[in-house]
């Protein structure tokens, strides 16, 4: 039978360009939202579409109770937290180094932490294509205007953005554990349902600092894209396709993110992309087919 991985690996590309184009959608949308609220419409609203899709496709949208705590713990740390250490990730330092620091090394904790959720084969042609695309993915970040900056008044910026690297494969690894039992939607639905009821509180006294009356098309469309693709489309295809190739190997797909926000840059914004950058994609890029390319399936057990 002829293999389909591909398709598994053209869904981590897709929605791998699909987060990398909402920086620069969130960006125009931060100027009109205060940052918590706006991640509270994004995974609020995409709670209603979660079960519609789910009582459709599945009949029912129940979890069993004894996996309430742990879905909840891990919603919390994998939704809520990371949002939020995301935004005051790129508050307190450069976006060059949230960037890398929070992107780079998520692949490699996530390589490192899996022996404590599955097991999963870790072949030479994974760890060279993998070192590969980290080359790359660094050059994309360093090669911009900014550069890493090691500034003392950076460090809480980069403890959190570090840290963004280590949390996300956590939660990634949790879900997957969850997979084997349930499907990659009904796990999406359900921490999305618990990240936004923990997120909830966090935006009492900020709903006022919007101007409602004045948002216009831009802002809505904004709203509409990450409810839409960046959450319900995002976490179900990146969740399932993840689940099929190893978490290992999909997370290294992270790279393209900072390649899709470099382009959305220059096409919204108008920033420069230097030979460096486009290099370094390059180089990623090569990285991504090297993993592809002989490598199957994951050894799940």
């Amino acid at each position: 039978m002829m293999n389909k991985m591909w398709v598994n690996y053209v869904g981590l590309i897709a929605i791998a360009i699909i987060w990398g184009v909402n920086f620069g959608v969130s960006r125009l949308a931060m100027e009109s939202f205060h940052p918590i609220v706006f991640t509270m419409l994004r995974f609020g609203l995409a709670i209603p579409f979660f079960f519609i899709i789910l009582k459709w496709k599945e009949g029912n949208i129940s979890i069993p109770w004894r996996l309430v705590p742990y879905i909840a713990v891990i919603s919390l740390l994998g939704v809520t937290a990371l949002e939020i250490m995301s935004m005051y990730a790129i508050k307190y330092t450069t976006l060059a180094n949230a960037s890398l620091l929070s992107v780079a090394p998520w692949p490699i904790f996530a390589a490192l932490l899996s022996p404590l959720f599955m097991k999963e084969a870790i072949t030479p042609r994974l760890i060279l294509g993998g070192a590969i695309c980290f080359i790359g993915v660094s050059f994309v970040i360093l090669g911009g205007d900014e550069g890493f900056n090691m500034s003392s008044n950076l460090m809480l910026g980069n403890a959190l953005a570090l840290l963004i690297s280590i949390v996300g494969p956590l939660f990634n690894l949790s879900s997957m554990s969850l997979m084997r039992q349930f499907s990659a939607l009904r796990i999406s639905t359900w921490t999305i349902v618990f990240g936004a009821i923990f997120m909830l509180p966090l935006t009492i006294g900020k709903w006022q600092a919007t101007n409602w009356a004045a948002l216009q098309f831009e802002q809505y469309a904004a709203i509409v894209y990450n409810v839409i693709l960046c959450t319900v489309v995002a976490f179900v295809v990146w969740n399932a396709c993840m689940f099929r190739v190893g978490a290992t190997r999909a997370n290294f797909f992270r790279y393209a993110v900072p390649a899709a926000a470099m382009i959305t840059g220059f096409i919204m914004f108008g920033e420069s992309i230097t030979l460096f950058q486009v290099l370094g994609a390059l180089v990623m890029a090569a990285g991504l087919v090297w993993i592809t390319r002989g490598d199957r399936k994951a050894n799940l057990q």
